[in-house]
């Protein structure tokens, strides 16, 4: 089974996603990922990148290798990932289990860590990406 290849970032954005994006083909791309996040009986591997993932490609900021959103996306995305992927234990290009990423998660991130792990995220603000993490540490991955 080929993994799913997921930026660090979005291992924590697919908690809170509530449909909002970039575009509508960002946005659809996102729910297929999402849903098979939620899904409790699904588990697949999962190639953790700090660079573009299937999702970016559905993006319209999306470049051959960088986020062109503006001068400084990709940098901040970068460092979002790192953020994630350091605080998660996990190293960049490693292949883990969707279960184990969800445990992790829900074991290593309290909602308030997203106001530095997602440090300048737009989306942040919403508040329903803390309501996701919460549910997660709630053992409800299915209603995030």
């Amino acid at each position: 089974m080929k993994p799913l290849r997921l930026r660090g970032h979005h291992l924590l954005c697919v908690h809170g996603f509530r449909g909002m994006g970039y575009s509508p083909s960002f946005v659809e791309k996102m729910w297929e990922i999402v849903e098979r996040i939620r899904d409790e009986k699904d588990d697949f591997p999962i190639e953790v990148v700090a660079a573009l993932d299937e999702a970016c490609f559905a993006c319209p900021h999306h470049g051959e290798t960088a986020c062109e959103a503006g001068p400084n996306s990709d940098a901040h995305v970068r460092s979002l990932d790192g953020n994630v992927i350091r605080h998660l234990g996990l190293e960049a290009g490693k292949v883990y289990w969707k279960s184990e990423l969800v445990r992790r998660t829900a074991e290593n991130v309290k909602p308030d860590d997203l106001d530095h792990l997602c440090r300048h995220c737009s989306w942040l603000p919403y508040g329903v990406c803390k309501e996701g993490i919460s549910n997660v540490r709630r053992g409800n991955v299915a209603q995030t």
